[in-house]
């Protein structure tokens, strides 16, 4: 697994993560006026208190966590990465090409050098920090 040098969260932060989102499960029937999830604050509680002591018993759950993070990383990342491209990029290549843009001056010319000499120096190399 080439995942190996990752360093995988604490004990408390994945208790105290879990917490927060079984407490949320378990209160969100409010905003509706429906009755508390019982089951899901009780699970929110043992995970409260499993997180603080920072117990060993998460341990399994935070690898199996985290296992889950990179499984699902391996195939979420392409497909927003798809979806970028071909919703930003694609349109924008595309709107170059039909304005006929060239911002980088990849055009081919007669000239000797594709070198670009600059007129105005708008600063110096000194104090670049």
């Amino acid at each position: 697994m080439k995942y190996k040098n990752i360093k995988i969260g604490s004990n408390r932060s994945f208790g105290i993560v879990f917490f927060i989102v079984f407490l949320s499960i378990g209160l969100w029937p409010i905003l509706s006026g429906n009755e508390l999830r019982i089951w899901s604050i009780l699970i929110s509680l043992i995970f409260l208190i499993l997180g603080v002591l920072n117990s060993k018993i998460l341990s399994p759950l935070n690898k199996v966590w985290f296992r889950f993070g990179i499984f699902l990383g391996n195939f979420i990342s392409p497909i927003v990465m798809g979806i970028v491209f071909f919703l930003v990029v694609t349109p924008t290549g595309l709107l170059m090409k039909l304005f006929r843009k060239d911002l980088i001056n990849l055009k081919k010319n007669s000239a000797n050098t594709y070198w670009i000499e600059k007129k105005d120096i708008k600063s110096s190399m000194k104090n670049q920090f």
